[in-house]
């Protein structure tokens, strides 16, 4: 399960460490792809196999199925975690989201998302500002 807010920076060949709590579950190779919100997604490599077959099984005459696994799945990259607890973002992906110098690792229980720290910070910004009317149209989950 990935959880919490930690800050990180990308170096000048595009790596960023992971925190340390979290590389035992992407040890087995991960997946980087773009994510909503001009954030990164990495999810471990059998979480990403179960995501791409569900993005597979809907129906490719769909304008908006396709386009979605189009911006899905031909930004992932497979990846491997260095023996420094790095992962490499290729230049199209940290270009996506923006990322320069630091940035917000947040963990969203099966995946990771990497955050340009200005872009974090004005989305939490805005999520606080908002979070009862957010919660309000989120109350059929029960909560």
């Amino acid at each position: 399960m990935f959880i919490g807010e930690y800050q990180h920076s990308i170096d000048d060949k595009g790596r960023i460490s992971l925190p340390a709590k979290f590389r035992a579950d992407l040890a087995n190779g991960c997946v980087v792809t773009r994510g909503l919100d001009n954030c990164l997604w990495i999810y471990p490599k059998n979480d990403w196999q179960e995501l791409a077959a569900r993005i597979a099984e809907m129906p490719v005459t769909q304008k908006n199925a396709r386009a979605f696994a189009r911006f899905i799945l031909s930004g992932a990259v497979e990846c491997q975690i260095d023996r420094n607890g790095r992962v490499n973002l290729p230049k199209y992906l940290a270009d996506y989201a923006e990322i320069k110098g630091k940035a917000i690792v947040a963990g969203m229980y099966n995946r990771l998302e990497i955050w340009s720290e200005s872009k974090w910070q004005s989305f939490k910004e805005e999520m606080e500002k908002n979070s009862e009317e957010i919660a309000e149209n989120l109350e059929g989950l029960g909560f």
